[in-house]
């Protein structure tokens, strides 16, 4: 979850910078830099593996009086934890540096056609530099570069670029919906950030940018461009001094913020964990080897609510890549019908404030049967991860709306990481397969990216259903649990009695309840059951049933027979999860706040629940 911040005005730009640097720090990280520039053409930069105190204690007492800089908090990606990989890079002649926060998913074409020298690490970042310092080279303006370079750099990122020639400017680019830039206006000077929470103690006047814009930062002004260069008009937002409306920026609710904050949470959880070379590595949260993986006999998954919902998609996963027979329970019935289990049985629970009291009860029951446990939290140091033997942080931020949207992107992520991880050490998932999973779901925050762009689509079907009383969602294979999960969150936030069945089961009862007063939205991407869904669209409309098709992006074969078609990004067929539950997440928000519900604190939820 990489953290960003730039300055320019005139204040010593390194204290900023390095408080900025702490302020991000929530966001996870595994190395820190800094980059400085004044009325000289040379960087002074620091790099330190580690927590950011390694950084501080390496720069102190020799910070120059600099105008401008860079920081930058890193989680690995593209090379491991080490100095040469923290960021700021530059490029071979040092006149170029570059912070970025994303996959640059064409790097090694872009390497092999662009190295202007040796690269001096393994990240993607580095090639962003050598290509700017290419086309500085030749006359271009940095703004105009940076527009080049995002045009033929792919991916979904966020990047701060400074050119050692022309102190005082910073140029920032937002590409795609992964990673965020929030410029803040002050007197006689300007910020650049990933996170707001940087730029509060500075300015409470904003612009967020959106993605394919630009800003051209001077300390006197921000000049705004689209892609094409066109100039935009963008007015800084006032910050009310509520902190908890400030952290909210331009969104209405939390819910709203965490939804579009998912393509970078997908990014967050796969630092680290997902390489371009084509292997995962989860030995962060598995604490075990090969010969106890070979020995493992039976996976047994257990959650509540999304988190069920999650780990019924990682049944699948288990299944298919390390080939353990699993089995998923709900965690407040799992203990009470005295389940089998012994020490070859792997339990994983799942729980992202780890410390639901129905799933420590699951816990204990798996500890006293001498079960290995990995747990799936997104809270470090709660109650799970204290009785588990490995656990796996999700590493998304805070989620502060009760229902959860980035969590299960999240938990669902790392279940298909480990399951790759688990077939490797068990010899059970070819290399081949390894790799192609890890290059498609490299594709995600992309792919993620490209569904919130169709939010006001979305937004318009809501409209035209909020006042029904009934819903039903409909999936097969990988769908049902979104389905599940699709009714969970409308029942959750706007109040509308929703169900969630595997459409096979519609024939053996709900197809009863089927009216021109009661929707349908089935989950219906090109997938090996598709003809099947089709089948079962077109019972619903023999019954004068309205239908929402959730459809695979270009396929029109439900033109005509679904009442409204939600097209879907192209993505691997096994990840279709990640790209469907999304549309529904949004369509339980809008039509929540169309019926004015409490959206982020719906009546009777907690966020956490503490008692049985």
């Amino acid at each position: 979850m990489c953290g960003i911040i730039g300055y320019t005005g005139r204040r010593p730009a390194g204290p900023i910078i390095l408080d900025g640097l702490r302020r991000l720090e929530y966001r996870g990280y595994d190395s820190a830099g800094i980059a400085l520039f004044g009325d000289h053409q040379d960087f002074y930069v620091a790099h330190a593996t580690g927590k950011l105190d390694a950084l501080i204690q390496r720069v102190e007492g020799t910070l120059p009086p600099a105008i401008a800089g860079l920081g930058h908090t890193r989680w690995a990606t593209h090379g491991e934890p080490a100095d040469r990989n923290a960021h700021p890079q530059l490029d071979p002649d040092g006149r170029i540096a570059v912070v970025h926060n994303g996959i640059i998913e064409n790097f090694e074409v872009l390497r092999r056609k662009y190295a202007r020298g040796p690269f001096r690490s393994e990240t993607d970042t580095e090639v962003l530099a050598h290509m700017l310092a290419g086309r500085i080279e030749r006359g271009e303006d940095l703004l105009d570069a940076v527009r080049a370079v995002a045009a033929e750099a792919t991916g979904a990122y966020s990047l701060i670029a400074v050119d050692a020639t022309d102190p005082g400017r910073l140029v920032a680019a937002r590409i795609g919906n992964a990673g965020g830039i929030v410029v803040g206006v002050g007197e006689h000077e300007n910020l650049a950030a990933s996170d707001l929470n940087a730029l509060l103690p500075h300015t409470r006047q904003v612009v967020f940018v959106e993605p394919g814009e630009f800003a051209d930062i001077r300390a006197e002004g921000v000049r705004y461009v689209d892609a094409a260069g066109q100039d935009l008009v963008k007015t800084p937002e006032t910050l009310p001094y509520d902190p908890v409306a400030a952290v909210k920026g331009p969104y209405k609710h939390f819910m709203q913020k965490e939804i579009f904050e998912q393509p970078g949470a997908v990014l967050d959880v796969m630092r680290g964990r997902y390489f371009p070379d084509g292997h995962v590595d989860m030995s962060d949260g598995v604490p075990f080897d090969a010969a106890w993986a070979r020995q493992i006999t039976r996976v047994v998954l257990v959650g509540m609510g999304t988190s069920m919902h999650s780990a019924m998609i990682g049944r699948h996963y288990m299944e298919r890549f390390a080939r353990i027979p699993a089995e998923v329970d709900n965690a407040a019935e799992f203990r009470y019908r005295r389940p089998v289990l012994d020490k070859h049985t792997l339990v994983i629970s799942i729980a992202q404030s780890g410390e639901t009291v129905d799933t420590l009860a699951a816990m204990d029951e798996a500890r006293r049967a001498g079960c290995p446990q990995i747990t799936i939290c997104n809270t470090p140091g709660a109650q799970t991860t204290r009785v588990a033997d490995g656990t796996l942080l999700m590493r998304v931020g805070p989620e502060i709306a009760v229902a959860s949207t980035k969590t299960m992107l999240a938990s669902m992520l790392l279940l298909h990481g480990l399951s790759l991880y688990l077939g490797r050490l068990r010899g059970t998932l070819d290399p081949t397969a390894e790799a192609e999973q890890v290059r498609a779901a490299l594709q995600l925050p992309r792919a993620v990216g490209e569904v919130l762009e169709a939010a006001g689509h979305v937004e318009a079907i809501a409209a035209k259903y909020a006042q029904v009383e009934d819903f039903l969602f409909l999936g097969r294979g990988l769908g049902f649990p979104i389905a599940l999960e699709g009714a969970l969150k409308l029942k959750e936030v706007s109040y509308i009695h929703a169900e969630g069945y595997a459409a096979g089961e519609m024939k053996h009862g709900p197809i009863a309840l089927i009216d021109e007063r009661m929707p349908t939205l089935a989950i219906a991407p090109r997938d090996e059951v598709f003809d099947k869904m089709r089948s079962n669209i077109e019972q619903v409309r023999a019954r004068r049933g309205e239908v929402i098709a959730m459809v695979s992006q270009g396929d029109h074969s439900l033109d005509g027979i679904a009442s409204d078609i939600i097209e879907l990004p192209e993505i691997d067929p096994i990840l279709a999860p990640f790209v469907s539950v999304v549309p529904l997440q949004l369509l339980a928000y809008y039509i929540a706040t169309e019926r004015g519900a409490d959206v982020d604190q719906p009546r009777n939820l907690a966020k956490t629940v503490v008692v049985e």
